[in-house]
Parts: structure tokens; C-alpha cells; sequence
């Protein structure tokens, strides 16, 4: 009797993901994180670290009680030192200072304090090193601070290789939200803030960005009655506390950071359509300039009326699902 093997082969590791945030200053980067840990919890990523460009205590604590509450503690944080934005946001410590009953923190975190929290661009390293060659993806969805220093970090005891000489070797994918590409006029935030970064960043980064453009997440926005309606699965949810600390509700929260996410995760599931590719600038005041060219290394994010009811309906969903 002839006897037949069925050989299956095995499944690619999922893809590791570093999430580069300002995480305080808009409440989207907090949507983002939680779409982030559902595709992890989903197969399709992994978190490998979280860097914070935003230079306040309680924005890594924010992070911590989130990946805490996903039961993923261990994920390396790093923040951003001398960073533009050191003020208090309005949901990082509002929510960790919530209290339960007994006077417990009502979200625990591995951090507690944040003096020794590391610098962003040796976390970066680190997690670049511990990853196979060309399989990192990169959101950022803050200001470039991080990324360009990162580039400009030179070979040390976790690494022989520069900054560069890393991202070049390690990073599949930069998927960042910046820019924006319908207005020459405007000068959008994240580039803004920091528009020497940007600068450096997009002139010197060894491989493909994307780029996801302020029109795109203003046209996609979160509908606050899911806040209700999505989250029935649980009593006390972080991101449903910053939500609404965030802004007097109810408001629509523009989507930027999480369209950034899950392009970034599932770039040919059909979200989005890409510009053609070229190269992005920036103009000293922040304004966007994009140059088509066959060899730019550059591209920007589009969407169609379906597509953005798609992104919006996808994002509510990831950012609701139960643990």
C-alpha cells in the first residue's frame, strides 16, 4: 500500500513591528498601539519595541499599562531625550492615574518610574540587532526626532554597524504619517514640530517610506457611539478612558495614526492605493513637497470613498476586539 505524506509548510514568523509614537499629543496614536496589539494578537505582527517622541514621564507609563493590558509587559519602551513636546497631554496621566476600589492603579504597568526609562535611539538599536535581516517594519506616527538620530547613531557595543548601516540591513517597510500631500501650503504637525528631523529623515533613509498624508486620516474618522457599542466585552478599557479624556465628547477622532498601522501590517489587503514613486521634502516652514521619479524611494498613501469606509470600519474593529 502506497502511503502519502501531506507536507504543510510552516507558517513565516509574523513580521516585527517598532512603533514610533508621540503618544500623549493626539489620541489616534492610542487607537494606533491598540490596533497594533490585536494584529499581534491575530498572528499577523509582533510588537518588537515602542520609542516615544513625546519628552514626558507619564507618556511611557500611558504605553506601559497598554501593552500591561494586552499582557504584553515585556515589550521594550524607549523614549525621546530633550524631545520638542514636554508638557502634559491630556489622557496619559489622567489614565494612569485612575484608581480601582482598593486604591490600586485601575491599569497596572511594569513602569512605574520613568527615570530609567532608556534613550529611544539604543532601544531602537537593540531591536533593530535582534531581528532578522530585512523584516522590520517601522510606524512612525510621531515627529522624526527618533528616526533621525537614529540614523545618525554611530557602531557601539550592541552593534558594529551605524545607524543607517541598521536600517538599511534590518527594516522591510517605514510607514509614516506625515505630511500632507493635496495642500503645498500646509505644514502638517508631525513634520512641523520638528521639521529638521523630517528633513533628515526622508533625505537620508536608506529605504522604501510610505507615507500617509494629513488628508488621509482627517477624511477617515473614528464615530464615538463605539465607544459604546464596541466595547460592551469589558468594564474599564485604557483606551476608551483617554478617548474621553482626550476632548469634550462626543467628536470624531481623525484616523492618521492607525491608517499609518495597518498599511504598515497589511499593505496588500486593498486599504489604500499608492501615489507612483518620487522623492518628499520638506520646506523649512514643514509645507510637503513630493517629486515623482521612477527611482524615488518614496510614496504616499491614497484611498477612494470605499476604501476609506473600509480603513474606518477595519480600525474600529481591531481597536474594540477583546484581548
Amino acid at each position: 500500500m502506497a502511503l502519502f505524506c501531506l507536507c504543510l509548510a510552516a507558517a513565516p514568523p509574523p513580521p516585527p513591528v517598532i512603533f514610533d509614537t508621540d503618544m500623549g499629543n493626539d489620541v489616534d496614536d492610542a487607537i494606533a498601539l491598540a490596533v497594533l496589539h490585536a494584529l499581534q494578537t491575530r498572528g499577523e505582527c509582533r510588537l518588537a519595541a515602542v520609542t516615544i517622541t513625546k519628552d514626558n514621564r507619564w507618556a511611557p507609563v500611558f504605553v506601559s499599562l497598554m501593552n500591561t493590558f494586552y499582557g504584553r509587559p515585556e515589550i521594550p519602551i524607549g523614549i525621546v531625550k530633550g524631545g520638542v513636546t514636554p508638557e502634559d497631554g491630556n489622557y496619559n496621566r489622567q489614565v494612569a492615574q485612575l484608581t480601582a476600589t482598593d486604591g490600586e492603579p485601575l491599569f497596572p504597568r511594569r513602569l512605574s518610574d520613568t527615570s530609567s526609562v532608556p534613550d529611544a535611539v539604543q532601544v531602537l538599536r537593540r531591536a533593530l540587532v535582534a531581528e532578522p535581516d530585512g523584516s522590520v517594519l517601522i510606524v512612525q506616527v510621531g515627529f522624526s526626532t527618533n528616526l533621525a538620530r537614529l540614523l545618525d547613531s554611530p557602531p557601539d557595543s550592541v552593534s558594529p554597524l551605524s545607524g543607517r548601516e541598521l536600517a538599511a540591513r534590518k527594516v522591510r517597510l517605514l510607514s509614516v504619517m506625515g505630511g500632507h500631500f493635496t495642500d503645498p501650503a500646509f505644514a502638517e504637525y508631525n513634520i512641523k514640530m520638528d521639521v529638521p528631523s523630517a528633513q533628515k529623515l526622508f533625505a537620508g533613509w536608506p529605504g522604501p517610506i510610505v507615507a500617509g498624508g494629513y488628508e488621509i486620516g482627517i477624511s477617515i474618522q473614528y464615530d464615538p457611539a463605539r465607544l459604546e457599542s464596541d466595547f460592551r466585552w469589558i468594564a474599564d478599557h485604557p483606551l476608551v478612558h483617554a478617548y474621553r479624556f482626550y476632548r469634550k465628547m462626543p467628536y470624531r477622532e481623525p484616523l492618521w495614526d492607525p491608517a499609518s498601522a495597518l498599511y504598515a501590517v497589511r499593505p496588500e489587503a486593498g486599504y489604500f492605493a499608492l501615489s507612483e514613486s518620487g522623492t518628499v521634502t520638506f520646506t523649512a516652514e514643514g509645507a510637503t513637497r513630493f517629486l515623482p521619479s521612477k527611482d524615488g524611494k518614496h510614496r504616499y498613501l491614497t484611498a477612494n470613498e470605499a476604501q476609506r469606509a473600509a480603513v474606518r470600519e477595519a480600525i474600529s474593529m481591531l481597536a474594540s476586539e477583546p484581548r
